[in-house]
C-alpha cells in the first residue's frame, strides 16, 4: 500500500508541475520528509534524479521547438556544474548523513522553499508583463548579459542551492533569468532554464547516489506516477486559472520552508 502512495505522491507532483511549470523539487522534497519520513538526505539525492528524469523530456521537446537559447545555457552552467562539483566534495568529505549535514540541509532547504515560494507569487502577479516575442535580429543582443560574469556567479548560487536542497532550479532560477535577461519573451526564458536544470540535476544527483544518497526503488516509484502526471498537467494547463493556481501553491511553499526551518 506504501508503494502506491509514493505513485500517487509522484502523480501529484507531476499534475502541479505540469500545471505550473514550478520545479518539481521544490515540492517533492518536503512531501518525502514531512509525510513519508524520509531522512533529508535520501530525498534530496533521490529527488535529484527525479527532477533530471523529468526534466529530460521537455527539455527534448523545447529543443525541437528551437526556442532553446544554447549560449544562456552554457553561461549558467559554467557557474553551476563547478559548484555543484565543489559541494559534493564537501558533503563527501563531511558525510550526507552527518546530523550537522542534515541540519544544514534541512535549514537551506527550508530558505530555498520561502524564496521559491516567493518567486513563484512574483511570477504569478507579474510574469503576464514580460515580453512574449521578439524579432530575430534582436534575440542575438537579448541572449547578452550585461556582464559575463553575471550568469556564471548566478550558476554557481543556483549549482550549490540545487546540490544542497534538490530546490532552485524551477522558480528562482527563472525569476534571475528574468532580470539577466530582461528583453529575451518568457518562453525562451522557461526553455533555458529547464534545460540547465537537466545537467544541473543529473551531475548533483549521480553525485549524490555515489555518496549513498539515493533511494533507486523509491525513485522508479516517483516516475511512474510523475511522467503521466506532467502529461496530464501540460494537457489541462490552458484551462485552470494559473495564478490562482500558483498564488495558493506559493503559500503552501512558504509554510513548508517555514516548518523546515523551525526544526
Amino acid at each position: 500500500m506504501h508503494e502506491f502512495a509514493f505513485v500517487f505522491a509522484g502523480f501529484a507532483v507531476g499534475l502541479v508541475v505540469g500545471l505550473t511549470g514550478v520545479g518539481g523539487g521544490s515540492l517533492m522534497t518536503p512531501i518525502l520528509i514531512f509525510f513519508f519520513g524520509i531522512k533529508p538526505h535520501l530525498a534530496i539525492g533521490t529527488d535529484l534524479l527525479f527532477a533530471a528524469a523529468t526534466k529530460f523530456g521537455g527539455t527534448v521537446s523545447l529543443a525541437r521547438s528551437r526556442v532553446v537559447d544554447w549560449r544562456i545555457v552554457g553561461q549558467v552552467a559554467a557557474g553551476s556544474i563547478p559548484a555543484t562539483l565543489l559541494t559534493l566534495y564537501i558533503l563527501n568529505r563531511v558525510g550526507p548523513a552527518n546530523p550537522a549535514t542534515q541540519a544544514v540541509m534541512t535549514t537551506t532547504l527550508g530558505i530555498a522553499l520561502i524564496l521559491t515560494a516567493g518567486a513563484t507569487l512574483y511570477k504569478a502577479l507579474r510574469g503576464k508583463a514580460a515580453p512574449t516575442s521578439i524579432a530575430p535580429e534582436l534575440l542575438d543582443q537579448a541572449t547578452r548579459a550585461r556582464h559575463w560574469a553575471l550568469p556564471i556567479a548566478f550558476g554557481a548560487v543556483i549549482g550549490t542551492l540545487v546540490t544542497l536542497t534538490s530546490v532552485g532550479a524551477g522558480a528562482i532560477g527563472v525569476i534571475v533569468l528574468m532580470l539577466l535577461y530582461p528583453a529575451l519573451p518568457l518562453p525562451r526564458i522557461v526553455a533555458a532554464d529547464i534545460a540547465h536544470a537537466v545537467p544541473l540535476t543529473l551531475v548533483a544527483g549521480l553525485g549524490h547516489a555515489s555518496i549513498g544518497s539515493v533511494d533507486w526503488p523509491l525513485l522508479l516509484k516517483l516516475l511512474a506516477g510523475s511522467l503521466p502526471g506532467i502529461w496530464l498537467g501540460t494537457f489541462l494547463m490552458h484551462k485552470t486559472p494559473d495564478r490562482v493556481i500558483r498564488s495558493l501553491l506559493s503559500m503552501l511553499l512558504a509554510y513548508a520552508g517555514a516548518k523546515l526551518i523551525s526544526i
